[in-house]
């Protein structure tokens, strides 16, 4: 059991002062009242919202973060594809005990950041050799051993890895990932699920690694007779070349088909969908289905800018993730989100909609509501009684945010904050002072033993 006293925090309909927040031994919350002192509580002085969920993540990716950016001048192009090639290098490279270790580093550091739950679309499988482990679940086991050093939520999103492109073998930089049918995946899938049950704080979703990665029809039969209580998670129309391939192989775009096909849902998360027509756009929005973007891999990647001011004409639901982690801050993303959208559309009021034109409050509104159902958690409640207490914290000495009125706070954090002003976080009801975990130190050391085994830095 703990409790918490905030002298500020954010709740749906506004900010709050002088909030006692108790919960039990698993972290739920007991109680919210308001109290006149802290007494025997954890005294939270800084600026407290709701725990950050980053949508998206390729935990392994941390360990090539940075090395992509020296290109070789005699080339003419350096995009998705030339780094993919680089990507594959670490893919095959990396054990289930450095996976493990680079996991628990990079989760730490997302606690760092104000990030408190973490969707893993992971899909590095099987040994080196690509043959299966005797867990199948081995590699997928060792994220959650991470998440569970670090003390962060995971949602473990194996996924279905099955071609090498439309209508394709697949590669051998791709042997790690494959499971050749829908039989197989869904094998995966309840070997994955079991090994949540080792974490109190993990959960299962269902992952399509793209429409290029698994034959269309098995996504099809996927959506429809696999499980109906769990998220479901695609990328899909990241790449120019891969709408074109698409319509030569379909006759149609990746989302166009998808909207014809499977009767998606708010459990179905796209992630990038970068390259829309406006009746995709709008098509996705319709269907209650989620976008997840992740704004600095995709600026790294030179992708595109998803056409977010379209999307939310369309009442759509869009969160946040981090991808290959180049960044992991959850306000750089959101500013990098919103900043894109002004310069294409050369308009300000990107983060706004029908009930509110406080850029801030709905900025977090937004990530917090659809970033949840990405993890299984459709509780839009920023602090709810029987749910888990999650909490970015915001150092309030900041002179920006100390002379702030309620109305411009959430925009202040937003706009002018960083890792630097994260005086802690709450995840799972835990404190951690600056967000470090407990054991940071030794889960430090062991991601730089791992770094300096692959030596590919």
């Amino acid at each position: 059991m703990g409790q918490f006293f905030f002298d500020k925090i954010l709740q749906n309909d506004g900010w709050k002062s002088n909030q006692l927040i108790t919960t039990n031994a698993e972290g739920r919350i007991t109680s919210i009242e308001s109290a006149n002192s802290a007494n025997n509580a954890t005294h939270i002085t800084g600026l407290a919202i709701p725990g950050f969920q980053n949508a998206h993540s390729h935990g392994f990716q941390y360990a090539m973060a940075g090395l992509a950016e020296v290109h070789n001048i005699s080339h003419t192009s350096d995009d998705f594809w030339s780094w993919r090639d680089a990507m594959y290098k670490l893919a095959l490279s990396v054990n289930p005990d450095q996976m493990e270790s680079i996991a628990a580093m990079l989760y730490a550091e997302m606690l760092r950041h104000g990030y408190t739950n973490v969707a893993e679309f992971h899909y590095v499988h099987h040994d080196k050799n690509g043959e299966h482990y005797h867990n199948l679940a081995e590699m997928g086991s060792r994220m959650i051993a991470g998440a569970k050093s670090a003390g962060i939520g995971i949602t473990l999103v194996p996924i279905f890895y099955q071609k090498g492109g439309f209508g394709k073998a697949p590669t051998e930089g791709q042997k790690r990932f494959i499971s050749p049918d829908i039989d197989s995946y869904l094998r995966l899938l309840e070997s994955s699920s079991d090994a949540c049950s080792n974490y109190e704080h993990a959960n299962i979703g269902i992952g399509i690694h793209s429409m290029r990665g698994v034959e269309p029809k098995d996504i099809a039969e996927i959506a429809k007779s696999g499980p109906q209580d769990i998220p479901f998670h695609i990328h899909i129309s990241e790449q120019l070349k891969e709408i074109e391939d698409s319509i030569a192989y379909l006759k149609k775009r990746p989302v166009e088909w998808m909207l014809d096909n499977v009767d998606m849902n708010d459990r179905f998360h796209l992630v990038h969908a970068t390259h829309l027509t406006d009746s995709e756009t709008q098509g996705i929005a319709q269907s209650k289905a989620n976008v997840v973007i992740c704004p600095s891999t995709e600026g790294n990647l030179g992708d595109g800018i998803f056409p977010l001011r379209d999307f939310q004409s369309y009442d759509g639901n869009w969160s946040i993730g981090t991808d290959s982690h180049v960044g992991l801050n959850p306000l750089e993303e959101l500013r990098i989100l919103d900043y894109g959208q002004r310069l294409i559309t050369h308009k300000r009021n990107t983060f706004t909609s029908d009930q509110t034109g406080n850029s801030g409050e709905f900025a977090i509104q937004m990530a917090t509501a659809a970033g949840r159902k990405a993890m299984n958690d459709f509780n839009s409640d920023y602090f709810k009684v029987g749910s888990i207490l999650n909490v970015s914290v915001l150092e309030r000495k900041s002179p920006l945010l100390s002379t702030c009125s309620d109305d411009n706070l959430a925009s202040t954090i937003i706009y002018t904050s960083d890792a630097v002003q994260q005086q802690g976080t709450i995840a799972n009801g835990v404190y951690m002072e600056s967000g470090k975990c407990s054991g940071y130190e030794k889960i430090q050391s062991d991601f730089i033993a791992t770094l300096n085994e692959l030596k590919n830095r």
